[in-house]
């Protein structure tokens, strides 16, 4: 006859021992995970409300962006009819339209002419923001040869030299190919720099400069012996409505915006904008670009480049 072996224990079972009530473990143990599940249910509840709330906010946040970018825009068109009416007034004074001009007359009139150009530029800077805020700047690359660029720089900020003890020098451009990108926004960064250094430099030069950095990218970099930057506002120095507090900044006029929409230019064009400077030495400012803009077919350079 085959002897009967006994049944192996239920590893899944409670260990069994003397005084041990099964049932009452089980029910202690079944509360406990339904204590866990109904703690993880309202975690889970308030982790949706956290989101729901998120959202709330975002989208108001997106609507209150969207409201202030329409205002910047809207009050930046209103002030362009009376400033430019202001700007044609003084013309025609300094022009002796209306007959010849006291001594005091003049400087009253050329301060009429200075202060209503120095508001144009902060009104330009306020649309230009909204437009870069609201998506709706338009980057149009061409080849563009340096030479043709600086050129038109220089011709441009010859009238407002006024200061004999202060030079503009643009470098000739050595080795720095054809750009495929937008010239216009990168002139207007450049402008942007360019009009600070000459702003805050009483006495020495101003120097523009363009190198290439590597096969893929160029660095354009305007230096200058003004007045510099103290490495506390370097952080700050291109963010919205950011300004220096030095004795000159506070005599000169600005939204502080100039170099805030020039950083938000670069990053269109696919490059950045950087700051070297050192108080009462100087500062450098400089954007670096792509060779050619990022994403854009570009047709080949001899057919639209000399």
């Amino acid at each position: 006859m085959n002897k009967m072996l006994p049944e192996p224990p239920d590893r899944d079972a409670p260990p069994a021992g003397p005084g041990v009530d099964l049932p009452a473990a089980l029910a202690a143990k079944t509360a406990e995970v339904e204590a866990l599940r109904a703690e993880l249910e309202e975690t889970n509840r308030g982790v949706l409300a956290l989101y729901a709330e998120l959202d709330t906010q975002a989208e108001a946040l997106r609507q209150a962006t969207e409201l202030k970018s329409r205002f910047l825009a809207y009050m930046s068109h209103e002030f362009r009819t009376p400033i430019g009416s202001i700007r044609s007034i003084a013309r025609l004074l300094m022009d002796r339209v209306d007959g010849p001009l006291t001594p005091e007359q003049e400087t009253q009139v050329r301060f009429i002419q200075e202060t209503s150009a120095e508001f144009s530029e902060m009104v330009d800077d306020l649309l230009d923001l909204a437009k870069v805020e609201a998506g709706r700047v338009e980057i149009s690359p061409a080849w563009f040869e340096m030479v043709d660029l600086f050129s038109a720089l220089r011709g441009m900020f010859k009238p407002v030299l006024t200061n004999p003890d202060v030079v503009l020098v643009f470098e000739e451009p050595q080795d720095v190919p054809p750009l495929y990108n937008d010239d216009r926004k990168l002139a207007q960064i450049l402008r942007n720099f360019i009009s600070n250094a000459l702003k805050f430099t009483l006495k020495g030069e101003v120097r523009v400069s363009a190198r290439r950095d590597d096969q893929d990218q160029v660095t354009f970099a305007v230096s200058d012996t003004g007045i510099g930057i103290a490495p506390e506002f370097h952080h700050a120095i291109f963010q919205d409505f950011a300004q220096v507090d030095s004795p000159i900044q506070k005599r000169l006029r600005g939204t502080g915006l100039g170099l805030s929409l020039s950083k938000r230019l670069a990053e269109l064009l696919g490059g950045s904008v950087a700051l070297q400077s050192e108080l009462n030495v100087g500062s450098t400012f400089s954007v670096t670009l792509p060779v050619r803009l990022p994403g854009a077919a570009a047709a080949p350079a001899t057919e639209t480049t000399p």
